[in-house]
């Protein structure tokens, strides 16, 4: 199958066996009866499987080209099983631009348990190398980085972990795999807030998890089921049926996204806009190369980098709605320093470039003439 295809059909069975339901059936249960001990049909409690959730996790791994998927109830539940692959002593490379709940995932919670992080920036992927030793277990990549787009090199983060042999996990939450499919670029575990565009609908919460190889995927099955922080069979319904739609979403938001984004490059109250698809974004040429289309998310600072006047301008907003989250059909706007990055430290944002005036949009698939008139009337 091809991509807009496995969207739909992708692991999941046309129609349910017991009474040839189109849809897959919310199997809105705890436990499951056994004729004798151990005699099931494959599921015997739900925190360790469901029919729903293994539909959801079949279809994750057939829009990634992984093998094997896994749904947990929030994107950070996803990331602390993988990190629940180390031990103390181990170390990790990760961007320093990235979601500020993984950072204090990171540092507030695994640093504590003797797990030591190098934030370093990844523009330049070569860099990656100089901080990898024989403590090193992982690096942790986002691209494009919440909430300053920059882009990283897949392929050649990829060719760095393997040299090493440490494992390569790739937060794909921002791209979706739409636009770019890191398993395939070489990445060991790949990420998703499927909260975000996977769900597109701003009305679920979860986390997903992808891999290839069979022994990870066993490893982070039992952490899965140990550590319990699974999904319910409604979340995932609804994320199964946000899937659904994701690749015609996707194409809206890059189309809007690029017709926000040059609007706001022209527009002489807009000092700078962080966008991939624009010949002047420092990896232009690598998101090129590795993504589909350039996404419709897209960050912005205002001349004079004023705080109140960037808090007046998403105050203003009327279609825009100012919201944590993204990649939802509506569109929303977010003010990092004071919302989703609040937990870093202002010293660490502004090094990375998250001024306090810095202003994210997530770019719906609205009309795209309603969200530039709100733009408009908004920065004025």
């Amino acid at each position: 199958m091809k991509f807009n295809t496995k969207t739909i059909h992708g692991g999941q069975h046309n129609v349910d066996p017991a009474y040839g339901s189109v849809m897959p059936p919310i199997y809105q249960t705890s436990t499951y009866s056994q004729t004798t001990p151990g005699g099931h049909k494959g599921f015997q409690y739900s925190r360790s499987g469901n029919p729903t959730r293994a539909t959801l996790e079949r279809a994750f791994a057939s829009i990634e080209n992984g093998e094997f998927g896994l749904a947990f109830g929030s994107g950070l539940a996803a990331i602390d099983a993988v990190m629940k692959l180390l031990k103390p002593g181990d170390e990790v490379i990760s961007t320093n631009d990235l979601y500020g709940g993984t950072y204090r995932l990171f540092t507030k919670i695994f640093e504590g348990f003797g797990i030591k992080f190098h934030f370093i920036g990844m523009e330049n992927a070569d860099k990656i190398e100089e901080y990898v030793n024989d403590k090193t277990k992982l690096i942790w990549v986002e691209t494009p980085t919440n909430p300053m787009m920059n882009i990283i090199d897949i392929k050649k983060a990829a060719s760095i972990a393997k040299k090493h042999k440490v494992l390569l996990a790739v937060d794909n939450t921002f791209a979706t795999p739409y636009l770019q499919q890191p398993l395939e670029m070489g990445a060991d575990i790949l990420m998703h807030s499927a909260t975000k565009y996977l769900g597109g609908h701003s009305d679920v919460v979860m986390g997903a998890l992808v891999v290839k190889d069979k022994m990870l995927a066993e490893k982070l099955y039992f952490i899965q089921n140990a550590s319990g922080a699974i999904c319910g069979p409604q979340d995932c319904f609804l994320v199964l049926r946000g899937l659904k739609t994701l690749h015609i979403r996707m194409q809206r938001h890059c189309e809007n996204g690029k017709a926000v984004a040059e609007y706001l490059a022209k527009h002489p109250k807009i000092e700078k806009v962080y966008w991939p698809g624009f010949e002047s974004h420092p990896n232009h040429a690598i998101a090129k190369e590795q993504m589909k289309d350039f996404g419709g998310m897209i960050s912005f600072v205002a001349k004079g980098n004023n705080y109140n006047e960037a808090i007046k301008i998403v105050e203003n907003l009327k279609i825009f709605t100012l919201a944590e989250s993204l990649g939802g059909v509506e569109s929303l706007a977010g003010h990092p320093a004071s919302m989703t990055h609040a937990s870093i430290p202002k010293e660490e944002r502004e090094k990375t470039g998250i001024v306090d005036s810095l202003i994210r949009l997530s770019v719906g698939i609205e009309d795209v003439d309603d969200l530039i008139a709100d733009l408009k009337q908004a920065i004025g």
